[in-house]
């Protein structure tokens, strides 16, 4: 699918954020990859903040699903729009009591153990469930807290600098399955990374915040 055919997932008009950023107008496709790019203070994560509810414009309108953001309910637009942030949050237990935890933190159904390695496999993970995440190292624990929020389904997963704890391989074999997944599940994905040779990669669509550099 081109962008010129692709729907709009989200769109941002004329939208300024406590008159430290101002963002051009924007256009996400629907059930695309969509890359954010730019310079450090172009506004790259407040974007994400932006998308999903968790902060607010200072002015502008930005439009999910073509309504006005600020019509859908702030709990029901944070799952359907998931946002993974640059730090890891895992309980110092084992890889399947994280998994449950945070399900029962949404009143979710546990996942099976063949779920989970599932879900790990997709973060380019093999890593026993009985694993202490206590023992993990940085990139690991980053994959495994993805692998949680992937068992969460959402319709958009956004994610800050998913391959900042990584090395070449492991990012770009946790960018090759994460992209491939959210297509075959039908879910769009939005990724702010200061990577270009993976956003040039991985990416259906290239936003450009604060010049090219």
């Amino acid at each position: 699918m081109k962008f010129e055919e692709a729907l709009f997932l989200f769109s941002l008009k004329n939208v300024n954020f406590q008159d430290i950023v101002t963002y051009p107008d924007i256009a996400i496709p629907e059930g695309m990859t969509t890359f954010i790019c730019g310079e450090s203070g172009s506004g790259k994560s407040t974007m994400l903040k932006l998308l999903n509810g968790v902060t607010s414009p200072t002015s502008g309108v930005i439009a999910y699903a073509n309504k006005d953001i600020r019509t859908f309910d702030p709990i029901t637009l944070r799952r359907e729009v998931l946002l993974v942030g640059q730090n890891s949050y895992l309980l110092d237990q084992s890889i399947r009591e994280n998994f449950h935890a945070f399900a029962a933190y949404r009143d979710m159904e546990p996942s099976s153990d063949e779920a989970m390695i599932a879900y790990l496999k997709a973060c380019s993970l093999t890593l026993s469930l009985d694993s202490n995440c206590t023992l993990l190292s940085g990139g690991e624990k980053q994959r495994v807290f993805i692998a949680i929020h992937l068992s969460f389904q959402p319709k958009v997963l956004m994610m800050d600098e998913p391959t900042s704890a990584l090395d070449d391989k492991n990012a770009n074999a946790l960018m090759g399955n994460i992209t491939s997944y959210c297509k075959q599940e039908n879910m769009s994905l939005i990724v702010v990374s200061h990577d270009k040779s993976i956003a040039e990669r991985y990416a259906d669509h290239t936003i450009f915040l604060g010049g090219r550099a």
